[in-house]
């Protein structure tokens, strides 16, 4: 009994951390502008099928899109086996769905061992390729020693929980096998049964083995899931609504300012009344508080693959900005801003911006609005959203663009066209032919 109540209490205790921490990243996301991304809900449970269930723009790299799908597959079917060991842990049963599954327990079973194996394969694949391959879109200058420390505690991570689960579960093949007390014939173990030689003859220490991976294991997961918030691994939970509030829009395609449109409004018609910017609002972004909801939300998705940067051409032929660095220094200041939050109050200004203190200036009028960075993101997240935004409070606020703009927008202004040339001169080159 004293067993199950430890049980109870860790299980408590890590749903309750757990939910304290996500709720703080779901007041973080909150603190972006309102955006209506409900319309057109069966195309957007479509996508978050396609995309975020389906795997599917991962196949563009297809090594690690069946790497990921080892992993994710194993993920999702393994945590079956984690409801029976909570049940197992509050109830003091063991293999309790067993008996109801009655052969179908057995299949299901040796299935968990294959795609433990599968995942420990994939895990150990994307460690070498990390650390001994060294990729090139795993570099950069936002992948400083945490992003990449990050990155090889979820795998290592991930390997041990396999290899106790395997142990665990050698162990208790030999038990059943011995005729232990408490240990029932059940399951199929077409994995962990090659442990076997490896392990003890002894009764007392092959129940000390599996229990203590039973312990580990479970243990484990509580500890990964309450890491999940503070890692990059979050998109894990986060890709689903993501996919679903996709940009069903043509990319590219940009949204008339109500301001602005008000304005252009009253300047052709007299008797038109705009109607007054939101207190405190303004054009375009300087912080994560003029950003939307859902420029917040791909910022705390982000799995930092560095798909986006690796295609970006300004990336590419040297330039300093990285999609992926847009994404993480969004994440990184709203989660200051949340901190702030905490400890001093949502009122709090600390002197900081998205905008010059973690953006430069350079990075955002590098880019050329391909939306390469857009299209290549396995879980549709949109850095160029945010660079426009940045832009246009550069642009409408602060009247700084770059020198080349600014001629570009006095032609515009002055001369109906962007070049330097009268509207009377346009149709002269006809006389030359």
């Amino acid at each position: 009994m004293l067993v199950q109540v430890l049980f109870l209490l860790i299980t408590i205790a890590a749903i309750a951390f757990f939910s304290i921490n996500a709720r703080k990243i779901a007041r973080n996301i909150n603190l972006g502008r309102p955006e209506n991304r409900s319309d057109r809900p069966a195309e957007r449970l479509m996508m978050m099928l396609k995309v975020a269930f389906g795997q599917t723009k991962m196949a563009k790299r297809p090594v690690a899109a069946i790497l990921h799908l080892f992993v994710y597959i194993g993920f999702v079917i393994i945590n079956i086996e984690v409801l029976e060991i909570i049940i197992d842990g509050m109830f003091g049963t063991h293999r309790i769905f067993a008996s109801p599954l009655g052969g179908f327990y057995n299949i299901l079973i040796a299935s968990f061992e294959v795609l433990a194996a599968l995942v420990l394969i994939g895990v150990i694949v994307f460690l070498i390729r990390r650390n001994m391959l060294k990729l090139k879109r795993f570099s950069g200058v936002e992948m400083t020693k945490w992003p990449t420390s990050d990155a090889n505690i979820i795998l290592i991570t991930e390997v041990l929980l396999m290899c106790a689960f395997l142990t665990m579960n050698a162990a208790d093949y030999k038990l059943q096998s011995l005729g232990a007390a408490h240990y029932t014939n059940a399951g199929s173990f077409p994995v962990s049964s090659l442990l076997l030689p490896l392990l003890p003859d002894s009764q007392g220490a092959l129940i000390a083995i599996e229990r203590s991976c039973w312990w580990f294991h479970i243990i484990g997961i509580f500890a990964f899931l309450n890491y999940l918030p503070y890692s990059k691994h979050f998109h894990i939970i986060l890709a689903f609504p993501n996919t679903y509030y996709s940009n069903l829009k043509p990319k590219g395609e940009f949204s008339n300012m109500a301001a602005v449109t008000n304005e252009v409004k009253a300047m052709l018609d007299p008797s038109f009344v705009p109607e007054p910017v939101a207190e405190g609002g303004r054009f375009g972004a300087k912080d994560i508080n003029d950003l939307t909801w859902k420029n917040l939300m791909d910022a705390y998705t982000c799995t930092e693959c560095g798909r986006c940067t690796s295609v970006c051409p300004a990336n590419i032929t040297g330039k300093l900005l990285s999609p992926r660095k847009i994404m993480m220094d969004t994440r990184d200041r709203a989660s200051e801003v949340g901190l702030n939050i905490d400890k001093h109050g949502k009122d709090h200004n600390d002197g900081k911006a998205l905008l010059d203190t973690y953006i430069s200036r350079e990075e955002i009028w590098a880019c050329t609005t391909c939306n390469a960075c857009t299209e290549a993101c396995p879980v549709n997240i949109d850095p160029l959203a945010i660079i426009l935004e940045l832009r246009q409070y550069a642009v409408m606020e602060e009247s700084q663009a770059p020198a080349s703009l600014n001629n570009m927008f006095g032609n515009v202004e002055n001369n109906g066209a962007p070049w330097k040339y009268s509207p009377a001169d346009r149709a002269n080159w006809i006389e030359n032919n």
